[in-house]
């Protein structure tokens, strides 16, 4: 496996940032953190409106990733088989024969994740942990690196199932792309008015060996150990928190020190710093959270009370940094 540096790493991570960039207007921010996860070796969830380019954000970075792509539409009547595949008989030659799903690729895109039934859901659940699917007592693995960007639209509840945490718990982050300013919008007009057409057409920019082994330089970043309690009491103040019913579990802080060292490469630097986790503190743990009963209708409670414990936990000063 080639053996890349921090520098490397940066400089390749930017140069797949900007070629999504030809395609996604004025979102720099969340593809960066969207770059973040790919390199932390995570999973992806977009909520938002329709219409915010979340689905043309999975293919754009698949195309300069230069990874396997495939697309599931999650409707109420998916079924896991039509997910994961399973054996089918061949009459020609009397004999059953393994057809592979769309989970067999490097990037999935999860589109309208939530319209899908719990039991076609769940299709996903050992894939995403696991990376590895298991047919008729046969567990295969999935192709390396294995990659889900799920979206959900927020304001679609007729016909629409919830995640369950279980399966919220996987995805390393959950982001939003909101609307573009009017100047971002005005030039994605201009863009399509001087393209003529609706398709774009990106370069790839890297192949699956070079992100294996951009993931591998992530693990030498180096995190201060007041970093790493700098962590755990943004977690452990989550479960704490008067306005949680449920905080974060250590899959939550395994999550924040994986995205702060991916964001320390991103900016090319070999050692984290508490602004890296600080970045990451509600896109990593928003989803994690079961806030009381009496907020559950309330907007932005989770940010608000994700805000409150970013405040109050100290910030340790790291020496030399």
């Amino acid at each position: 496996m080639t053996i890349l540096q921090v520098h490397d790493v940066s400089i390749l991570a930017n140069r797949v940032i900007a070629e999504v960039e030809k395609a996604i207007v004025g979102k720099e921010t969340t593809l960066k953190k969207i770059m973040t996860a790919v390199l932390a070796g995570g999973h992806v969830l977009l909520e938002d409106y329709p219409g915010l380019a979340k689905t043309l954000i999975a293919n754009s970075f698949a195309t300069a990733l230069g990874l396997a792509f495939k697309r599931i539409q999650f409707t109420p009547d998916l079924l896991p088989g039509d997910i994961t595949g399973g054996y089918i008989y061949n009459r020609a030659e009397s004999r059953f024969e393994l057809r592979h799903g769309p989970v067999f690729a490097n990037i999935i895109l999860a589109d309208e994740i939530n319209r899908a039934s719990p039991k076609t859901q769940s299709a996903l659940l050992e894939a995403m942990q696991e990376y590895q699917v298991t047919l008729e007592g046969e567990t295969m693995k999935l192709p390396e690196p294995f990659i889900v960007i799920a979206t959900q639209n927020p304001i679609e509840y007729e016909g629409t199932f919830p995640l369950p945490e279980a399966q919220l718990d996987r995805f390393l982050v959950k982001l939003a792309v909101g609307y573009p300013s009017p100047a971002e919008e005005h030039e994605i007009l201009r863009r399509r008015r001087e393209r003529r057409h609706d398709a774009f057409e990106l370069e790839q920019v890297t192949d699956a060996d070079a992100l294996i082994a951009m993931r591998a330089a992530v693990e030498n970043v180096h995190v201060d150990p007041d970093i790493e309690s700098y962590i755990v009491a943004l977690v452990h103040a989550t479960r704490e928190h008067r306005q949680v019913a449920v905080g974060a579990s250590p899959r939550g802080s395994l999550a924040l020190l994986k995205l702060a060292r991916a964001w320390a490469i991103l900016h090319d630097r070999d050692y984290v710093l508490p602004d890296d986790v600080k970045a990451f503190t509600e896109p990593a743990l928003i989803h994690r959270l079961i806030l009381q009963p009496d907020l559950w209708m309330k907007r932005h409670a989770a940010e608000d009370v994700l805000a409150d414990i970013a405040q109050s936990v100290p910030v340790p000063v790291i020496a030399g940094a």
